[in-house]
């Protein structure tokens, strides 16, 4: 007689599926990026909640605190839409580039390069302290652009010609033009010692809302921070939409991206490209530089920046490298700048933008690979 004792029923699985990762085989669907976009914001949002609570704090109280900060009011909203300005710029810096994966780093030295730019206009002085405005802010705006065109155009001819890597040679020229801004802040251009110029005469700088409500008697614009930056602004997202999704250049732009050797077979000059891509790249982040001088600092000075040029980065990723979809982006950034004077200056809001540019990392992934759950049969369970 056999002794059944011994007999063990087969194993049988809980989840009868395993997890298997695929390449897209065909292009993914056009409502995929948008919707990992926001899947990305969401998470980020969901982990510096869990964050801010295991230190003790309450994380809806704290973003209710930060939007009302940052777009309760109309005066918040300005200070918010003053602050997006710079991100607008730099934004759209890093888009240009990115559409030819040339990987700008560097829109921070850039955009220290331009407000070095528009401030030799002043303190040259190149025209005289008395001259119009209509002098003196188109020269300040062309010679920011030029002084970041040129500092784009460096490690462009550097990657065309030798093959140096961008990401280096332009992160290492950001400390560079931090540098050559300090020669001259502690040098011929320091005010009573210092770090930095005297104020800039009224004509040299760019009209605000509270300019006009002085000039009208309109209270309600009174103390308002907004100027005219925001309309250079807009009006780059628009040239620069045009350029990238309507004209030929754009076209060879997105092809040498999408596939560099069709773009050389097809006769189009990668070299003269990659220079003239970071050179505009260089000039729009050279022009954030020049309106924040201009608009909101009056004088040239060394601590201008709060990483303009390394929140481009990330706002070009969220707006999906498209110019227009940089400005609500940036308002979203500009917000999360300004709701962090209420909160914490230093530490929360650049965590959030550190947790969103992760985030959106990690979901990008989905973009090019599938999650398949693929049902493992009786015979490979056992």
């Amino acid at each position: 007689m056999e002794n059944n004792a011994s007999f063990t029923p087969p194993k049988r699985n809980i989840f009868p599926y395993r997890i298997q990762i695929e390449e897209r085989s065909d292009e993914a669907p056009k409502w995929l990026s948008p919707a990992l976009t926001l899947a990305a914001l969401l998470v980020a949002f969901f982990i510096t909640g869990i964050l801010i609570s295991a230190v003790g704090g309450d994380a809806l109280y704290t973003f209710s605190k930060m939007w009302k900060a940052a777009f309760g009011t109309w005066f918040a909203l300005s200070d918010s839409l003053t602050k997006a300005i710079p991100l607008i710029f730099c934004g759209i810096a890093c888009a240009v580039a990115f559409h030819m994966k040339i990987w700008n780093i560097g829109a921070e030295g850039q955009f220290f390069l331009g407000a070095f730019g528009s401030s030799l206009i002043v303190l040259a002085p190149v025209v005289p302290a008395e001259s119009s405005p209509w002098v003196f802010i188109p020269l300040m705006m062309i010679s920011g652009m030029i002084f970041g065109a040129i500092w784009g155009i460096i490690p462009g001819f550097l990657k065309a010609k030798l093959g140096l890597n961008e990401i280096i040679s332009t992160l290492m020229m950001n400390y560079i033009a931090v540098a050559w801004n300090n020669f001259f802040l502690f040098g011929q251009w320091s005010y009573q010692g210092f770090q930095m110029s005297e104020k800039f005469p009224q004509n040299a700088l760019l009209l605000r809302l509270s300019d006009i409500a002085k000039t009208y008697s309109i209270k309600s614009l009174q103390g308002m921070a907004l100027h005219l930056g925001i309309i250079f602004a807009i009006i780059t997202a628009i040239v620069i939409y045009l350029i990238i999704y309507k004209s030929k250049w754009g076209y060879e732009i997105k092809l040498t991206g999408d596939n560099a050797k069709a773009a050389n077979y097809a006769g189009i000059n990668i070299v003269r490209n990659t220079v003239l891509v970071m050179a505009l790249s260089g000039a729009v982040a050279g022009l954030a530089g020049a309106v924040e001088i201009s608009g909101v600092v009056k004088r040239f000075q060394g601590s201008i920046s709060p990483g303009y040029g390394y929140t481009g980065v990330i706002i070009a990723w969220l707006s999906k490298l498209n110019p227009l979809l940089t400005i609500p982006v940036s308002v979203f950034f500009g917000g999360l700048i300004i709701a962090g004077r209420e909160i914490q200056p230093s530490g929360i809001p650049k965590m959030m933008q550190g947790i969103i540019l992760v985030s959106l990392i990690a979901f990008d992934f989905f973009l090019n690979y599938r999650l398949q759950f693929v049902r493992i049969s009786e015979s490979a369970a056992e």
